[in-house]
């Protein structure tokens, strides 16, 4: 009866397949901490950077189009040699209803090793010419400032979220978190011209170095954080923009995850009309597990959490998109030093799941590999990712189709 069970559980994973093709991404080799976002029309746009043989990086970008599904020549977004490099903390790039351009770079502001700002660039010519917009934050405190996301908060203006660690005093790392202060959440949005029209402080006390995210739903823009609280626990929260004020921090689920340190893990969310979801990975209950919960209300409620996977294989690094045919998910596992990536895809309600598959063994180990990023588009998932072969990173990328 056991092995009978066991068989029944894996009947949704089994009952659909997925084919994986290969996706050949334009970034040439060192590559790495890929970027993907979708422009209206359904361009995908692909950020990466790149080592200058001089010295320092740049950010550059390419446009695959979303018919001829050809790859545009790669253009420079900008250029430094004193910026923060890091494999979980990278640039996005956001394209906005008027056509224009934004991407955000991280410049060391201080010696401490996590003292960066997070700079704003944006184009008005499809990326051929580039200019700073004004400052994202003008406390002009050496500390951290990262893991930002972007949003079209409407056709010409937009929404930037990101960690600020103006209150931290410098005083925490990424392995122990025992600062001045606490770092907080925050947001603004610009227009068109690059002016920063508003800023909000949205958490007083979050995680220090897990990713946030973004997406625009019917009610308005939706940011998801990794939280923290003063006895350490560290669950999911969502909090919601309806273009005036924002609304209170929202658990996604209970997990009352207690960990003392940043586990740089950050969640993940989706949304099409007034449905919403979020992934994400956590350490609560056991193995370390990633997650999916779905809302029907704009992201102001989530219903159960339906585990994905769970085991000391999990690495997390999740993320997630959706279409009409359902919400497909992405995660990271290691098991016996080798990585793989995984794609799965369920129905809107989270009832059923439609396939799972292994889209990838993943050269590299470690952080290394980073954090793999998804979208969809005509009904097939479009992943690109970072591998590391003979200590030198490269891009991959792939495409699977149900």
């Amino acid at each position: 009866m056991k092995n009978l069970l066991t068989l029944l559980a894996l009947l949704p994973a089994m009952a659909g397949a997925a084919t994986v093709e290969r996706w050949t991404l334009p970034a040439p080799a060192g590559s790495a901490q890929p970027h993907l976002s979708q422009a209206p029309g359904g361009d995908l746009l692909l950020s990466w950077i790149e080592r200058v043989p001089a010295g320092g990086h740049r950010l550059v970008f390419a446009r695959h189009a979303a018919k001829g599904s050809a790859w545009s020549a790669p253009q420079v977004i900008a250029q430094g040699s004193d910026w923060f490099v890091n494999w979980a903390d990278f640039p996005a790039l956001q394209a906005l209803p008027d056509g224009s351009l934004w991407a955000h770079t991280l410049v060391k502001n201080g010696q401490a090793t996590y003292a960066y700002d997070v700079r704003l660039h944006v184009s008005r010519d499809g990326g051929r010419r580039w200019r700073p917009a004004d400052a994202v934050h003008d406390d002009g405190t050496p500390t951290e400032h990262g893991f930002a996301s972007l949003w079209p908060q409407s056709r010409d203006q937009l929404g930037i979220v990101w960690l600020d660690g103006r209150k931290t005093a410098g005083g925490h790392d990424h392995a122990d978190h025992g600062g001045a202060g606490a770092m907080t959440l925050r947001a603004a949005t610009f227009g068109a011209a690059g002016a920063k029209r508003a800023e909000f402080e949205l958490d007083a006390m979050t995680c220090d170095c897990c990713q946030t995210d973004a997406a625009v739903s019917a009610d308005g823009v939706l940011v998801a954080y990794r939280d923290r609280d003063p006895g350490e626990i560290r669950d999911v929260k969502v909090t919601r923009f309806d273009g005036t004020s924002w609304t209170a921090p929202a658990v996604v689920h209970a997990d009352r995850w207690m960990m003392p340190a940043c586990p740089v893990n950050g969640p993940a969310i989706a949304a099409r009309g007034r449905r919403a979801w979020v992934a994400w990975y956590t350490g609560a209950g056991g193995p370390p597990s990633v997650r999916l919960a779905a809302s029907t209300n704009g992201g102001a409620t989530f219903g159960p959490m339906r585990q994905v996977a769970m085991g000391e294989a999990q690495l997390g690094r999740v993320d997630v998109a959706a279409d009409d045919a359902g919400v497909w998910m992405s995660w990271m596992q290691e098991t016996g030093g080798r990585q793989s990536l995984w794609l799965a895809r369920f129905d809107p309600a989270l009832a059923s799941e439609q396939f799972r598959v292994q889209v990838a063994d993943v050269a590299g180990r470690g952080r290394g590999t980073g954090f793999p990023r998804l979208q969809v588009r005509d009904g097939a998932a479009w992943l690109a990712w970072t591998e590391v072969v003979g200590g030198k990173p490269r891009l991959r990328g792939a495409r699977v189709r149900p």
